[in-house]
C-alpha cells in the first residue's frame, strides 16, 4: 500500500493577498492606537507585504493584543443584491469642503451620481455600511490642493477613471467584484492633491457617528479629543493617514524634482 503524500503544516501554507491585507489593517489598527510608532508601521508592513507564508506573517503581529490570526475567515459580508443593501431615498447627493472637510459614512443611501469637491481641505466618502438607491453608483471627485478618500465594500466592482494633474488619482482598486453586489465608477480630477480609493471590509461605527446618519460637516478647528475614547482613537488615526501620505508625497516630489 503507498503511503499518501505528507500534508504541509499551516505555516507552510502560502499567504493570500486577503491574508496580507487583514495583518496590514491590524497593524495600522495598532499604530492608530499608540501601540507601534510611525516608524515600527512601516517596518512591519514592509515585512508584511513581502511574506510569502503563514509562518511569516504570524510573528508580525505576535506582540500586540488581540492580533488574531493570519487567513482567520473575514466577517460574513449581507448577501450580494440582498434588499437591506439597494433601494431607497438618496440622503446626500453631493460634498464640498472649502478649507474645511466632511465626510459620508455609516448608515446612509447613496445616489445614483454623487459629486465630492474638496478645495484646499480633505472628505471622507465611505460606502461599506451604505445602502444604494441603484445597483451603480457614479462619483465625480474633484481635489484642488486637498484629498479625497473613498473607501467600498470588498466584493464590489470598481472602475477608476480619474486623472492626477501634480497631484494623485489612485487606481489601484480598480477590477471586478462579485455577482449582485454594487458597481462604482469614480471619476475626475485631482490637481495638486490626491484622491484615493481603497477597499475595505465592514467597520463597527462609533457612537458618535450612530445619530449623525452618516452625514458630518467638519471645521477646519474641530477637536475630536473631547468626544470620548472611540472618537480619540479615530482622530489618531486619521492623524497617522494624512501623516503618512505628507511623507509619501514628499517623497515622490524629491524623486521627480518636484515642489517640496
Amino acid at each position: 500500500m503507498s503511503t499518501p503524500p505528507a500534508v504541509p503544516g499551516r505555516g507552510n501554507l502560502r499567504a493570500s493577498d486577503a491574508d496580507r491585507e487583514r495583518v496590514a489593517d491590524i497593524l495600522r489598527q495598532a499604530a492608530g492606537d499608540g501601540r507601534l510608532t510611525m516608524e515600527e508601521l512601516d517596518e512591519r508592513l514592509d515585512a508584511v507585504y513581502a511574506a510569502k507564508t503563514y509562518a511569516e506573517l504570524e510573528p508580525i503581529t505576535s506582540d500586540l493584543p488581540a492580533s488574531g490570526t493570519p487567513g482567520a475567515p473575514a466577517p460574513a459580508a449581507p448577501p450580494a443584491g440582498g434588499p437591506a443593501r439597494f433601494g431607497g431615498e438618496p440622503t446626500s447627493h453631493g460634498a464640498v469642503a472649502i478649507m474645511g472637510g466632511f465626510s459620508r459614512k455609516g448608515d446612509w443611501v447613496a445616489p445614483k451620481d454623487f459629486t465630492a469637491v474638496a478645495i484646499m481641505g480633505g472628505g471622507e466618502i465611505d460606502l461599506r455600511e451604505a445602502r444604494f438607491a441603484e445597483p451603480t453608483v457614479s462619483i465625480h471627485a474633484v481635489a484642488i490642493m486637498g484629498g479625497i478618500e473613498i473607501t467600498v465594500p470588498e466584493d464590489a466592482t470598481v472602475r477608476v477613471t480619474g486623472i492626477g494633474v501634480m497631484g494623485a488619482f489612485e487606481h489601484t482598486s480598480s477590477g471586478s467584484g462579485q455577482p449582485g453586489a454594487p458597481t462604482i465608477i469614480v471619476n475626475g480630477v485631482a490637481l495638486m492633491g490626491g484622491v484615493e480609493v481603497k477597499r475595505k471590509p465592514p467597520r463597527k461605527p462609533s457612537r458618535r457617528e450612530a445619530g449623525s446618519g452618516g452625514h458630518e460637516e467638519l471645521g477646519a478647528g474641530q477637536d475630536y479629543r473631547r468626544e470620548g475614547p472611540e472618537a480619540r482613537r479615530e482622530y489618531r488615526r486619521e492623524r497617522l493617514e494624512a501623516r503618512r501620505e505628507h511623507v509619501r508625497e514628499r517623497r515622490e516630489s524629491r524623486r521627480h524634482g518636484g515642489f517640496g
